[in-house]
């Protein structure tokens, strides 16, 4: 018998908002966190690592479905967007419109309060280890509490909210539905530190209290890029970098160079050039910390028998830029509706479940697939070709369009009467109008996602042998 309709694994913030959803629809949900309640949602012993920014239709979509009000101080800062610069900074490239960067903390403490008050129980201190499983489906979790007593907790259908290194999902029965295993060269290791600096001039291109900034370059970070995105007081900032583990090995073996993830980091911190004298801003002891992050297309599956996963343990966040809050937002909110769906239709069955899979993908996922293809495009150039090419091949509405996952018509004729200097640089034009025609074709699979499990094998079948295709065309090189 079940101790609960709904547990939800973590407590991020994707599985606060899934809980609340479910407990405003009438189930008894428990929430878990394997945090102090004071440290909610923490990622890692170092803290919540993320750059924070998110964009303000997703803070509307959450308060329109769920009812909760968002403001200060949980929304530390209103940006105006994010904009990200070439390698040699003489070009620079909208996206992602006005948001906000947030007080990762506060937040947290805000969707676990709302979670509570919707009716959801909470336990802090509790490590979920796995799943119980009996007869092909999820019928609870183990793990140990706060005095490491191991103990099994029982429910109808659980949601796995607990990140990239989730214990949940690597543990299903293997079958056709659900990855349980990310690739490492679709992980981005990821340092994020938040400083108050001395602002020495104005310049815009690395350090603008209203906007987000991104630098692409692969020698500083190689296969990913750094960022620097404001926080309300003027000067201190969140700034950090992702990187892709074999780009950073190909990087260091041509240039002779032992470089890792902190050495890159602080590189990077000193390079900023109207930032100076940093100094840890530590609230919450959040001041800096390092992570891992997936950059690759959602998860294909994200349900099975008594079983939703949301968040990055399905994959969620951006390949492009790597931002997780947005999707997760949705996550939670659509997984809470579906799993209170679900079981008040009686069938917690991969069947019951798979509206789940439709929402999230109409919402938010159809489009990770041809920005997962395009994120491996990017990563198979050099800094002269990602400057040439911001410069030459794209004019500001087609970056945007392929930023945000859509595809745009790059006319071969009008591009290539433009003065391409040398021969690779033709080439990756050549390479760029494929990658797109292939954005378009992932786009036109996932606008007929499968409706029901029984049509989800073929086409899984083909969006796999499309995308590892497409990656073996393009390697990292990042020199």
């Amino acid at each position: 018998m079940a101790d609960y309709d709904v547990i939800v694994a973590g407590a991020g913030m994707a599985g606060s908002l899934a809980a609340a959803g479910a407990a405003k629809r009438g189930l008894k949900v428990l929430l878990l966190d394997k945090n102090k309640e004071e440290e909610v949602g923490k990622k890692t012993n170092w803290g919540w690592v993320c750059g924070d920014a998110v964009a303000t239709s997703h803070i509307e979509f959450v308060q329109k479905r769920l009812g909760i009000t968002f403001g200060k101080p949980e929304l530390d800062v209103a940006v105006d967007g994010v904009v990200a610069y070439s390698p040699d900074m003489k070009t620079k490239v909208n996206f992602d419109g006005a948001g906000y960067v947030l007080d990762r903390p506060e937040f947290e403490k805000k969707t676990k309060n709302y979670a509570l008050k919707c009716g959801a129980e909470y336990v802090s201190q509790f490590d979920v280890e796995g799943p119980i499983l009996e007869n092909g489906r999820v019928v609870g979790i183990f793990g140990k509490d706060k005095a490491m007593q191991h103990k099994e907790i029982r429910a109808k259908v659980v949601i796995d909210a607990l990140g990239v290194t989730t214990t949940l999902r690597r543990r299903l029965p293997d079958d056709q539905f659900v990855d349980k295993v990310v690739d490492v060269d679709d992980l981005e290791s990821t340092g994020r530190y938040i400083y108050d600096c001395e602002v020495t001039h104005e310049d815009a291109r690395y350090y603008d209290p209203k906007w987000a900034i991104i630098h692409l370059n692969q020698i500083i970070s190689p296969g990913g890029y750094g960022w620097v995105f404001p926080k309300a007081e003027y000067g201190r900032v969140n700034i950090g970098m992702g990187l892709q583990k074999s780009s950073v090995e190909i990087r260091n073996a041509k240039l002779g160079k032992k470089d890792t993830l902190h050495t890159l980091m602080d590189e990077y911190v000193r390079s900023i050039p109207n930032l100076k004298n940093p100094k840890l801003f530590n609230k919450d002891n959040n001041g800096k910390g390092y992570w891992s992050v997936p950059v690759r297309r959602t998860i294909d599956c994200m349900v099975f028998n008594g079983y939703v996963g949301v968040g990055d343990s399905m994959a969620m966040p951006n390949p492009i830029s790597a931002g997780g809050i947005g999707p997760a937002l949705v996550a939670g909110v659509l997984s809470g509706e579906n799993v209170a769906n679900a079981i008040h239709a009686g069938d917690v069955s991969t069947k019951g479940l798979w509206q789940y899979n439709i929402d999230y993908n109409n919402a938010y996922g159809k489009k990770m697939a041809a920005m997962e293809a395009f994120r491996t495009y990017l990563q198979s150039l050099n800094n002269d070709l990602i400057n040439y090419g911001m410069e030459n091949f794209l004019s500001r509405k087609e970056a945007e369009d392929l930023a945000y996952g859509r595809t745009t018509e790059l006319s071969m004729a009008s591009k290539v009467s433009m003065a391409l200097r040398g021969v690779s640089n033709i080439n990756a034009f050549k390479n760029l109008v494929y990658t797109v025609k292939k954005m378009k074709m992932f786009n036109e699979l996932y606008a007929s996602y499968p409706k029901t499990p029984e049509e989800f094998p073929a086409w899984k079948s083909q969006v796999s042998k499309e995308m590892d295709d497409f990656k073996e065309k393009f390697k990292p090189n990042p020199i």
